[in-house]
């Protein structure tokens, strides 16, 4: 297979990833290190440029989320205007993006030269376990959430999850992870905290998205096109059935194996890297 085909397969699998992992609470970044690595995808195309593409992509898995939304979306948008239901939940959306831009700008650059260690990672999918085993149990002793639907939220609740979301600035916290069990801890039900979890990602991941784009412009060029665009509609379409599945599972199930799952895979990250199986610094 030429070289150009292999590269873009390697590009639909991180795409794949992307979208299967970003909004289960089993963090994104952690596994697109881990793809990354298996792939040797950072070497074909370059450090930064791998960076920036892993970025880029959670566009393509937002998409799906607006796609699945796009009906709420509309109705939203039309009764700006003269829908006090609308204009509150705009109102809530942008509240709680707004934190994440302010830490973004304020210590993004920070965290990434700083806590992308295989020590960080691993700590954080550890203890954001415990925190889902933990959420989970009080919902069990209080099976009546102070907040049944995103419509039912409060602007303090709204800016609470915002400033939540901005501990997935963390790498290994994961955002859909820190919004839904953070709101569930907040007294959102788990429904209400998957919905704003989710609408709270349209502006954040493309304002992150543009953003990184923006910064990467003279690092990127036409030829990189088809190789971005392969993996944002793979992100796109692993996402839109993975978001459709995770609707259906909250309605009938916890997220105790999400829990599991993370404590597993952040002693895997720990062992992996003692090994030097992979290059989980980098």
């Amino acid at each position: 297979m030429p070289v150009d085909m292999v590269l873009f397969v390697k590009s639909a699998l991180m795409g794949i990833v992307e979208g299967l992992t970003e909004f289960l609470p089993i963090s994104s970044t952690g596994h697109l290190i881990l793809a990354d690595a298996l792939l040797d995808f950072q070497r074909n195309v370059g450090a930064d440029k791998a960076k920036v593409f892993e970025i880029a992509i959670q566009t393509g898995a937002i998409f799906a989320v607006v796609l699945v939304y796009l009906q709420r979306i509309k109705d939203t948008l039309s009764g700006l205007g003269n829908d006090p239901k609308a204009q509150r939940f705009a109102i809530n959306v942008i509240a709680g993006f707004i934190p994440a831009v302010i830490m973004g700008l304020a210590v993004g650059k920070a965290v990434k030269a700083h806590l992308f260690t295989p020590t960080v990672v691993a700590t954080t999918f550890i203890i954001g376990g415990f925190i889902i085993i933990l959420a989970e149990n009080l919902a069990k002793k209080q099976p009546q959430s102070r907040v049944a639907t995103v419509d039912d939220l409060s602007l303090t609740d709204a800016i609470k999850v915002g400033f939540i979301q901005c501990l997935a600035l963390v790498p290994g916290t994961s955002r859909s992870g820190a919004t839904i069990i953070g709101g569930m801890l907040m007294g959102l039900s788990r429904k209400a905290a998957t919905d704003f979890s989710f609408f709270l990602g349209i502006p954040t991941l493309i304002g992150a998205g543009a953003y990184s784009l923006y910064k990467a412009r003279d690092l990127l060029s036409v030829q990189d096109v088809p190789l971005f665009s392969v993996g944002l509609v793979f992100a796109f379409i692993s996402a839109w059935g993975c978001v459709r599945w995770l609707l259906r599972y909250v309605s009938t199930h916890n997220f105790m194996p999400f829990a599991w799952y993370r404590i597993a895979f952040g002693i895997l990250i720990l062992v992996s890297a003692h090994q030097g199986w992979v290059t989980w610094a980098d």
